[in-house]
């Protein structure tokens, strides 16, 4: 019979104030992970609205 297996091997052993420490971090994680990739997503559209800015300014002068 197979057993699963924790993520967190001795979750079960967790004091309630490591298992909450441990899904902060968890989530704090995806948050910064999904924010990266948000970014990336963006980040040509980013560069090009800076060349588009520097362009006009450029030409205004």
């Amino acid at each position: 019979m197979l057993h699963p297996m924790a993520l967190v091997p001795r979750w079960r052993y967790m004091t309630d104030e490591a298992k909450a420490l441990t899904k902060r971090t968890a989530v704090t994680a995806l948050v910064v992970l999904a924010g990266l990739l948000v970014f990336r997503a963006l980040l040509p559209w980013i560069v090009l609205a800076l060349v588009a800015w520097w362009l006009w300014k450029a030409v205004r002068r």
